[in-house]
């Protein structure tokens, strides 16, 4: 059954079309996640389905006694008040009560237990997990999250991913956890350039469908490049006759010519930016530190080096954001020292943003930083690295206050990288940014000369660029070798308290695929080597047989003979053509290293 349904819906956003006569379903027990470069529209989507926003165009229906619950990014509490107050503050009067001891639950089970504490005084990671039992508790048929799992620590992203799992309702939520999608959607939609893209599945079945229709997409295209190139060497020596065939010839260059050609996914790329970084790096030296009497660490000794790759974890509150502000000088430690080498450029990415002037357009922004910077690829401009971090020509003059808050910290992200540093501090680098960043940012680290230091709940991030875990736990700094599947598994072991992680979660093997770089066979190398001077004779021989039909239109019999002839060559030439292209596609392939 149909629970909500959005049909032709259009959105224009300062400017900006963000859906284009798009329609959305939702089916009972769907769980589908929402996915998309920033700006694209996916809050404003979930906005609409909610209710809180109006469409331009287009209506949103919801079956007849269908409810609905919805997590903003931000939650919206009152200024003042107790937490379970303003957990239960959304739900009718006459349902408060009995509601109650679920809202106590389910705080519980986020971390959160003193109920009378007063809403002010969460942080943001806590005011999420609230919104979240918020959300959870109201009584519901659709369940719409809009990044759930930003601001919160790693543990409770698992908490909430088991919940969400057992919840029996549908479920529509953006986010850019991949292990999430993966575990917890049954359908992915993706929104680009102002059209929704459905699959059925998880992430990863998306992933592939993708790539598949990717690899469809270019192969097609390679084809008619080739055919239009040897089209065009055709036409551009004359028709060698003007008979039918020579027609069919000169209508299929002309539809070739005037394809519409896909448009390429758009990527980001950015190569790896820093400064020469000496010996002397870091070093920290029996560091102490505690906030409000709550010890954060404690006698902590660590020397970073150059090419250290350190993810940092632990609940909300642990001191993961201090350590890097220690680092950066912005907090001083309780006791103990930090000594920065002389040659030490720290880029730090904090998690707050820094406040951006929203009059201000985005290319003068970077410009403030640098208005070129040295890459390995040669001299880039500020514009050129707008462009690479998906800011188009037209993008670069908006001014900020036009951008989303995704877009926002992509700019920001491109602003610190600009700066060349050979040490990057990261302070959740992954709330607000789309998966395309992440993606590009997890290369570019890999790449990255210096040493990295994230703090980070993204496990799929943290498994794909950390070596070394820290984890902060209970006024310590305990230290894991390996990335975040490692740690998960260690820490299983080593915690012997209730809220250890339940499930180990292992590590897969690396499988030898056996691939080998893709080349001709001998029989298709001398076909290759040959082919062009097949066609040539094939056309030649044609142009000689239309040339006799000519001569002997009188010659009934010798005329019947001539044009079986004519047709057995032009069936030999469609074959050699087809041959031609898949050959020299072969070669394309075979020249870019490709592997099978």
């Amino acid at each position: 059954m149909i629970l909500l349904s959005a049909q032709n819906i259009s959105k224009t956003y300062m400017e900006r079309k963000v859906l284009d006569d798009v329609s959305f379903f939702l089916n009972e027990g769907d769980k589908v996640g929402i996915i998309g470069i920033n700006g694209t529209g996916k809050s404003t989507l979930l906005r609409i389905l909610a209710g809180t926003e109006e469409t331009d165009a287009g209506n949103v229906v919801r079956t007849n006694g269908v409810r609905l619950s919805y997590l903003p990014q931000v939650p919206e509490f009152g200024s003042s008040g107790s937490v379970l107050e303003q957990v239960l503050s959304h739900l009718p009067a006459d349902m408060k009560d009995s509601k109650e001891f679920e809202a106590k639950s389910v705080l519980d089970k986020l971390g959160i237990s003193d109920y009378n504490r007063d809403i002010s005084t969460l942080s943001g990671g806590e005011k999420r997990r609230a919104g979240i039992a918020a959300a959870l508790i109201q009584p519901s048929d659709v369940l719409l999250l809009d990044e759930p799992t930003n601001h919160i620590d790693n543990e409770t992203a698992q908490l909430l991913e088991d919940l969400l799992m057992k919840y029996r309702g549908a479920i529509v939520m953006v986010t850019h956890d991949r292990y999430f999608l993966n575990k917890v959607c049954s359908r992915i939609v993706e929104i680009d350039r102002g059209k929704l893209y459905s699959c059925d599945g998880s992430y990863s079945d998306y992933l592939l469908v993708k790539a598949q229709r990717e690899a469809d997409e270019e192969a097609a295209e390679r084809k008619n490049k080739s055919l239009y190139r040897r089209e065009l060497e055709w036409i551009s020596r004359g028709a060698r006759a003007r008979g039918t065939k020579s027609k069919d010839r000169i209508e299929r260059f002309e539809a070739l010519k005037n394809r519409d050609i896909p448009i390429a996914p758009e990527k980001l790329q950015l190569r790896s930016v820093s400064s020469r970084l000496g010996k002397k790096t870091i070093e920290l030296e029996n560091i102490s530190k505690s906030i409000d009497g709550k010890q954060l660490m404690t006698d902590f000794s660590y020397i970073i080096s150059r090419d250290a790759r350190i993810g940092i974890v632990g609940r909300n509150g642990a001191g993961k954001s201090t350590f890097l502000k220690m680092i950066m000088g912005e907090v001083s430690p309780d006791s103990g020292s930090i000594i920065i080498g002389d040659t030490v450029n720290i880029g730090y990415f904090s998690q707050e943003c820094e406040k951006m002037d929203p009059g201000m357009r985005v290319i003068e922004y970077i410009r403030e930083t640098a208005d070129r910077v040295q890459t390995p690829d040669g001299t880039v401009t500020a514009s050129q690295m707008l462009e690479r971090f998906l800011f188009t020509p037209e993008l670069q003059w908006n001014r900020i206050e036009k951008l989303s808050g995704g877009e926002r910290k992509r700019l920001y992200l491109l602003k610190i990288l600009m700066t060349a540093p050979n040490v990057l501090l990261l302070d959740e680098p992954t709330n607000d940014l789309d998966i395309a960043t992440l993606t590009i940012l997890e290369d570019y680290l890999e790449d990255f000369s210096g040493a990295v230091i994230a703090v980070s709940h993204d496990r799929y991030f943290l498994d794909k660029m950390a070596d070394e875990i820290f984890e902060f736990r209970d006024g310590n700094c305990i230290r894991y070798n390996g990335n975040y599947t490692d740690y998960a598994g260690k820490a299983a072991s080593v915690h012997d308290t209730e809220d250890k992680p339940k499930k180990k979660t292992e590590k897969k093997a690396r499988v030898y695929t056996g691939k080998t770089k893709l080349r001709f066979s001998f029989k298709e190398q001398r076909e290759y080597d040959t082919i062009d001077d097949d066609i040539a004779s094939l056309e030649d021989q044609i142009s000689a047989a239309e040339k006799e039909i000519a001569a002997n239109l009188s010659d009934y019999v010798k005329l019947q003979e001539l044009t079986e002839k004519k047709q057995e060559l032009e069936s030999e030439l469609e074959e050699k053509m087809e041959r031609w292209v898949y050959l020299n596609d072969l070669a394309e392939r075979i020249a870019r290293g490709e592997m099978v």
